[in-house]
């Protein structure tokens, strides 16, 4: 029997999309089905972020600062990557990594499209439990794959994954927490499920003292507040030079299209916010397959 776990990295995503819905972004982003992925638990910070009401006390005020400036990250980078998948119109969409991802119930674009959403057992099993009933807006597979010994290939194989149909594919969040082997590991994987014209939209981290220094000092306050630490079992194991990326993706028949750094995007979008050094490292790039 498979144990059900969700992340506390997918649950802050996850709070960071409910708080942004209907806020920030407006007209362009929207996740309605977020909120209701929450416990009532999970709720009650995301209520007060989005009430505006600033905790006086040192504890909740740091985790409520983190959630404010996790909003305003994925509304910039949710907006972006759905931009380019309505744009692409892939028959496949694969969701690496899904978490708590509502993209296959919220989009109505995807009506047409088969969408693959690779994950542990352990995340899905509970991801399953907290939809309920809710039903996806398309044709959704969810692909159970351990990394630590299942092949990404065979898993989505036998899921009916057709590698020499148009694909694109989502790994948003998930680059910053493997190694550098890990990631040329996966693309070996992604390339080889991929026909030309396949789209990949990556979410990465570039060396950035600002961004460093603040995520440690973040990490700090929230040990000193005794309040719940979501990257300390999950911690960041590599950064990207765009170069470096590019040349990687290069070997595996990826040719980068664009490369946009999420300060800029989200000054296009009109969510300046003000934690811009939490977003100051962060990069999306799309490749196309040759």
């Amino acid at each position: 029997m498979t144990e059900r776990a969700a992340s506390r990295t997918a649950i802050l995503v996850c709070q960071g999309r409910a708080v942004a819905d209907g806020r920030l972004g407006v007209g362009r982003f929207s996740d309605p089905v977020a909120m209701d992925l929450l416990t009532e638990a999970e709720r009650e910070m995301v209520d007060l972020v989005r009430s505006g009401a600033v905790p006086s006390s040192f504890g909740p005020r740091i985790e409520y600062e983190l959630l404010s400036a996790t909003a305003e990250v994925l509304a910039v980078r949710t907006i972006a990557i759905d931009d380019a998948v309505r744009a692409a119109a892939s028959p496949q969409l694969v969701v690496l990594g899904a978490g708590l991802d509502a993209r296959a119930w919220r989009m109505p674009e995807l009506s047409a499209t088969t969408v693959f959403e690779v994950d542990h057992p352990a995340s899905q099993a509970e991801k399953r439990h907290r939809l309920g009933d809710r039903k996806p807006v398309t044709d959704t597979r969810f692909v159970p794959v351990d990394f630590a010994q299942d092949s990404l290939v065979t898993a989505l194989t036998a899921a009916g994954h057709d590698h020499s149909r148009p694909t694109t594919w989502i790994w948003e969040g998930v680059v910053p927490y493997l190694t550098p082997a890990q990631v040329a590991e996966t693309l070996i994987a992604i390339a080889q499920r991929s026909a030309p014209t396949a789209r990949l939209l990556i979410t990465y981290p570039t060396p950035h003292r600002v961004y460093h220094y603040g995520r440690k000092a973040m990490q700090l306050l929230l040990t000193l507040s005794g309040r719940p630490n979501p990257m300390a079992r999950e911690p960041q194991r590599s950064t990207w030079t765009p170069a470096t990326l590019a040349t990687l993706l290069a070997t595996h028949s990826f040719t980068v299209t664009t490369d946009c750094d999420l300060q800029s995007l989200a000054l296009d979008y009109g969510i300046e916010g003000k934690h811009r050094s939490l977003s100051a490292d962060g990069h999306l790039l799309t490749a196309d397959h040759l």
